[in-house]
C-alpha cells in the first residue's frame, strides 16, 4: 500500500491521506503511525481518500478506528490488542454519532461492500466528490 498526503483548503485545511493499493494486517500500523505523525503535525480534520484502494481488511478497520479516535482527541488501544481492539469499535465510535474530523472519500465497490456490512457507513461520513467533502469539514 502506498500513501501520499495532501492538503486543501476549505473552511479549514484538510489534510488529505490517499491511499493505493491493499489495507491489511501487513501494512495497517503504517496507517496509524503516519496519522499519528500527521496528528503530531497538527492535522485535525483529515479526509481519507479510497479511491485506488482495492482491498480493506479487519486490521484496515481498526486502523479507520484509530485514527478517527485520535482526530476526536481520544486514546486509541494499541493494535497489539488485536481482536479486543477490534471489538472496542463497536462501543466507543458507534454512539450515535459520526465521526465529524475523519470522512471518506470515494471508495470502491467492494470495499464501501465491507464498510456497509460493518456498519462503517453510519459513523463515517462517505463523500464522492472532492470538494465536497473538503467543504463539509
Amino acid at each position: 500500500m502506498n500513501i501520499t498526503v495532501s492538503q486543501k483548503l476549505g473552511s479549514v485545511t484538510v489534510t488529505i491521506v490517499s491511499l493505493d493499493g491493499r489495507l491489511d494486517g501487513q501494512n495497517y500500523q503504517e496507517l496509524i503511525s503516519k496519522g499519528q505523525a500527521l496528528y503530531n503535525e497538527g492535522a485535525r480534520d483529515v479526509l481519507l481518500d479510497l479511491t485506488n484502494l482495492s482491498y480493506i481488511s479487519s486490521a484496515g478497520m481498526v486502523a479507520f478506528h484509530n485514527l478517527a479516535l485520535m482526530l476526536r482527541g481520544e486514546k486509541p488501544p494499541s493494535p497489539e490488542q488485536g481482536w479486543s481492539a477490534y471489538r472496542s469499535m463497536g462501543t466507543s465510535s458507534s454512539e450515535g454519532r459520526t465521526q465529524d474530523h475523519f470522512k471518506l472519500l470515494n471508495p470502491q465497490p467492494e470495499v464501501e461492500r465491507i464498510l456497509d456490512m460493518v456498519g462503517f457507513n453510519t459513523i463515517f461520513k462517505i463523500y464522492t466528490d472532492l470538494d465536497e467533502a473538503v467543504n463539509s469539514f
